[in-house]
């Protein structure tokens, strides 16, 4: 089968997965990163596979268990070669990064999260600007549900939070 798309070697996929990464702040999903470099039709999944492999051995990029982020080195190469890429691949490429960008910036500036003692289980919530941190707070809980719990609600709104809890201690 013929690849239409514009990137065809193993170079061009790795000055792609670059290109992503070094545009997101911090660490994304491999499935994201995958639908976010599948954004020209002549790149197969086991070349993307092996360059992404490469990248790693290399220390272009690091692997854990949340998934990937650029490195140092890896973003001073691709500053250096990701001109080469085709322009209308970069655009696609940016138009499928920025709500991704958007949502990895958000996820970085807000703590959730809880550890269990022997008193009950300890929330803890807190969320940032960007330049400083705007809140911080400590809650015992009963049990991990009720933690867990918490920290989703506080994930999926907390400027929501943020704004009610100013009000009510602003009265």
């Amino acid at each position: 089968m013929d690849n239409f798309g514009f990137i065809h070697d193993k170079l061009d996929i790795k000055i792609l997965i670059l290109f992503v990464l070094r545009r997101l702040p911090g660490i994304v999903d491999p499935e994201t990163l995958l639908e976010l470099c599948q954004c020209d039709e002549g790149i197969s999944y086991f070349d993307y596979s092996d360059c992404l492999h490469e990248l790693v051995e290399t220390e272009h990029i690091t692997e854990g268990e949340e998934g990937y982020a650029i490195t140092e080195k890896g973003a001073r190469n691709a500053d250096a070669v990701e001109s080469s890429l085709p322009y209308s691949v970069r655009m696609k490429a940016l138009h499928l990064i920025a709500p991704v960008e958007e949502r990895l910036r958000r996820e970085a500036m807000i703590v959730a999260r809880h550890e269990a003692d022997e008193q009950g289980c300890m929330v803890e919530l807190g969320m940032s600007d960007g330049k400083g941190e705007l809140a911080h707070l400590r809650l015992l809980c009963a049990d991990e549900e009720q933690a867990r719990a918490i920290e989703k609600r506080f994930r999926k709104n907390a400027e929501g939070d943020y704004q009610k809890i100013m009000e009510l201690l602003s009265e």
